[in-house]
């Protein structure tokens, strides 16, 4: 039972992130937590996260907004060893409290049209989040996901740039997770068990990316965001 829904989630996950560019980490971990322990949880996350946006960038690189993606990835080299800190120091508890509360609040007033402007400065923040998350809990997509959203970014380079910046963040992250939590052989054996319908997921979710509207893909972002929040928040309580 435990293969078959580890093999589900892989699956869904797969297609989610190979349509929208942002949803494998948001979907997968929180249900990889409850197979695994947390740094085997993240880190089956960030090596099957990886192979998708590497098999997928270089189709898609032409909608890679390079100037955000550099500040992104300057923000992320700050937030990286933040978020080690927090996943060996601080209770992990507290901090997904914390983080649901904030992706709930945001989703909101996303969903009633509150809107930002893209700014350097902003897209350095967004990036140093983006990286504290991913190493703490190994979800660096909600703050890209609400910041392109509100900033209404296309969903061809929202897709492409996240994408690229995953690229980075994710070698990074796996890197320093093996040093400071170690790995273990779990994490590998169910890493390559999954591959088959991680590539079936690309398969599937590059014909589903062409039939999304811009619409239809900014309802994807909310749910995904509001289920996120509304299940770290019960995990949490």
């Amino acid at each position: 039972m435990d293969i078959l829904l580890f093999m589900v989630i892989i699956f869904v996950a797969s297609i989610l992130q190979t349509s929208t560019g942002f949803g494998f980490s948001i979907l997968a971990t929180p249900f990889l937590l409850l197979l695994f322990e947390p740094a085997e949880a993240i880190q089956i996350n960030l090596i099957l996260s990886l192979i998708i946006s590497a098999a997928l960038i270089f189709k898609i690189r032409k909608d890679i907004d390079f100037g955000i993606l550099k500040r992104l990835v300057i923000g992320s080299a700050i937030g990286l060893p933040i978020g080690i800190a927090v996943f060996s120091w601080i209770d992990i508890g507290r901090l997904k409290l914390g983080v649901s509360l904030i992706i709930l609040l945001l989703t909101v007033m996303l969903m009633l049209r509150f809107r930002i402007r893209q700014r350097p400065g902003r897209d350095l923040a967004v990036g140093g989040l983006s990286g504290a998350l991913t190493t703490s809990i190994g979800m660096p997509g909600p703050p890209l996901l609400l910041y392109f959203s509100g900033t209404d970014t296309q969903k061809e380079q929202l897709r492409a740039t996240t994408l690229a910046f995953y690229m980075f963040i994710y070698t990074l992250s796996l890197l320093i997770q093996a040093i400071v939590a170690g790995s273990t052989k779990t994490v590998w054996t169910s890493s390559a068990m999954a591959l088959p319908l991680v590539f079936l997921g690309l398969f599937l979710g590059q014909r589903l990316f062409r039939v999304i509207n811009q619409r239809v893909f900014q309802i994807f972002t909310y749910v995904i965001l509001i289920f996120t929040g509304v299940y770290m928040l019960i995990e949490s309580l």
